[in-house]
């Protein structure tokens, strides 16, 4: 594999010095939503070159396993499943078996878009994060123990989308992790740094014995960590599909976890063994009229509020210069928060699980149409807004209530083009930093095991407004939570018929701006995707514009005050990675936020 150092602006080089530890120089962080995982320091990324194959995963041992399913001839699906393995034992505060994913795949002549997102419990309460004042519960009481764990998806989905589109046998994909998992792995300075005074998993008896040592201090950096109980699941599952962790032993830990903590849960087996993947169709806009971006459609707002933003973009007047001194200028970041927040508050009022809460019209295609986003677009003026009204693309006797804005947190993302040209993009998700805090060992009582979600907390606390009026993302049984995950593919409309890109990154509802900074800075702007990766990284969430910490100059900021705009700024720690054709293979980039690599032949 070929790798070279991008070129980067001394500008640029300048303004990471000293990174490792962004100090905001003003941060009300109440207004601000939290971000899903610690920054946890800044390590340049090289950007990387292939010619047939490409794997970019959130941490080493995860891209190696990818990347060896391809080299033993698996296609993009079977490197996925091994990376997704691997990640949750490697990266387990981000994703694993005990969450849930959203699938966008190539297979070679169709696009497909697999949902694996969790779902809630048949007997769920929408009152479930209320006090008994009918005030919601505070972020962190809510996201404890087993009332926040919902039905797990990925393993299920996984399967279902590998047996349309899988090479290699099931149970090979399953190999690295399993070996990793008894053989143990180096504990990596982000996760070490994540554990360092982590006092919910100190509370749950298994995180305990399995993440910290008899002091009650984490194990450090380098040490090697073994996980039997871990690989003895995986290895059930290897053996019987999902339904070694929909049924039986697995099952009936799972569930007893989830019932006899201190907050006990209402999941059963029942729901474990009823969960279904769904197969959606992915939605694709046209954008710059060259670019045909697809993403994920509802219970994902991602591709949605992206592709307004984009959209509204398109409809304005561009900045004479976008970039000043190699970064975002004033006027460009006024144009993209006031879209972003004009996207959050459709965001807010629409976007919900599409088996319980119809589109606009019948139709998400509504909330993109040319005409709304024309009269979405004169909507932004000279001076910031502050906070966007949600519109009305079409007439519609319902009445959403607004949903009002909580947290929503961890993630990971995987990108992997194979030989023969399938790709896929894969963010997949346990919610909060390490899950609902609760570990499962499927009852087998031989240390460690995996970690449970706690989507439940994605829905809204509040089922409805003080007015009544039904919020759309409301606790309801067997819904799935609304996401801001964004798995993106992106098509060359002037070439052949498969992607020219793939990328997504974790980040929780800042996800939707890593992904639309990524995509302008390479696609309209013309950076490499290393160097549109290592640009900082901005947005708004219909509230404050929000700028990533120290990396913006002073003037930038004094610019966007003179407007109006509210100005914080904030470690916002993206996990982008992203995969571009170039004329003689493919392009790679990782995100120098966090630990992923990307490794290609």
């Amino acid at each position: 594999m070929r790798q070279r150092r991008p070129w980067v602006p001394l500008a640029l080089v300048l303004a990471l010095a000293g990174c490792g530890a962004p100090v905001p120089r003003e941060t009300p962080a109440a207004a601000l939503p939290p971000m899903p995982e610690p920054a946890s320091g800044w390590t340049a990324k090289p950007g990387w070159h292939a010619q047939r194959f490409m794997v970019a995963a959130a941490n080493p041992l995860a891209t190696q396993a990818g990347y060896d399913m391809l080299r033993a001839g698996g296609s993009a699906l079977d490197a996925a499943i091994a990376v997704q393995m691997v990640l949750g034992l490697v990266e387990p505060q981000s994703s694993g078996i005990g969450g849930g994913a959203f699938l966008l795949l190539w297979d070679g002549r169709a696009l497909q878009a697999w949902d694996g997102r969790e779902t809630a419990p048949k007997v769920a309460d929408p009152r479930a994060f209320l006090k008994p004042d009918g005030q919601p519960l505070p972020f962190l009481q809510a996201i404890d123990g087993g009332r926040a764990v919902a039905t797990p998806g990925v393993v299920p989905m996984l399967e279902a989308a590998h047996r349309e589109a899988g090479r290699l046998p099931w149970a090979r994909l399953f190999e690295p992790a399993i070996a990793l998992a008894e053989g143990g792995f180096a504990i990596s300075p982000r996760l070490h740094s994540l554990l360092v005074g982590n006092a919910r998993l100190q509370r749950d008896p298994l995180a305990r014995a399995y993440f910290f040592d008899a002091a009650g201090q984490p194990h450090p950096v380098g040490h090697r960590l073994r996980n039997p109980a871990l690989a003895a699941v995986l290895r059930a599952i290897a053996q019987r599909g999902s339904a070694a962790m929909s049924t039986g032993p697995i099952a009936t830990d799972l569930v007893r976890r989830v019932d006899q903590h201190a907050v006990p849960g209402v999941l059963t087996e029942a729901d474990l063994a009823a969960y279904q993947p769904r197969r959606r169709e992915a939605l694709c806009t046209d954008w710059l009229q060259r670019w045909r971006v697809c993403g994920f459609p509802p219970p994902s707002s991602g591709h949605l509020a992206l592709m307004q933003i984009l959209g509204v973009l398109e409809r304005l007047p561009p900045p004479a210069q976008p970039l000043q001194g190699g970064l975002p200028g004033p006027d460009w970041l006024h144009q993209y928060t006031e879209a972003a927040r004009l996207a959050y508050a459709d965001r807010g009022r629409f976007v919900a699980d599409p088996d319980f809460v119809p589109a606009p019209g019948g139709d998400w295609s509504t909330l993109l149409a040319d005409e709304y986003l024309r009269r979405r677009a004169a909507l932004v003026g000279a001076r910031s807004m502050g906070q966007a009204p949600a519109g009305e693309p079409v007439p519609s006797p319902l009445s959403w209530a607004d949903m009002p804005e909580q947290p929503e947190h961890g993630t990971s993302h995987i990108s992997i083009v194979d030989g023969e040209g399938r790709a896929l993009a894969m963010t997949t998700t346990i919610e909060y930093l390490f899950g609902a805090g609760l570990m499962a060992d499927g009852g087998t009582g031989l240390g460690g095991g995996y970690l449970l979600n706690n989507e439940m907390s994605d829905f809204s606390a509040r089922p409805a407004d003080s007015q009544g009026r039904p919020i759309a993302n409301r606790i309801e049984p067997g819904k799935r939570p609304r996401s801001s995950m964004s798995p993106t593919l992106v098509f060359d409309r002037q070439g052949g018929p498969g992607p020219v890109m793939s990328l997504g990154s974790p980040g929780g509802p800042a996800i939707i701006h890593f992904v639309a900074k990524t995509l302008i800075a390479h696609l309209q702007w013309g950076l490499d995707a290393q160097r549109a990766i290592d640009l900082p990284n901005f947005g708004s969430f219909n509230g404050p514009t929000v700028l990533e910490s120290r990396r913006f100059p002073a003037a930038t900021l004094d610019a966007l005050r003179a407007r109006g705009h509210e100005v914080n700024e904030t470690a916002l720690p993206s996990g982008l990675q992203a995969i571009r054709r170039t004329p003689d293979g493919w392009s790679g980039g990782s995100d120098p936020r966090r630990e992923g690599v990307v490794m290609g032949d």
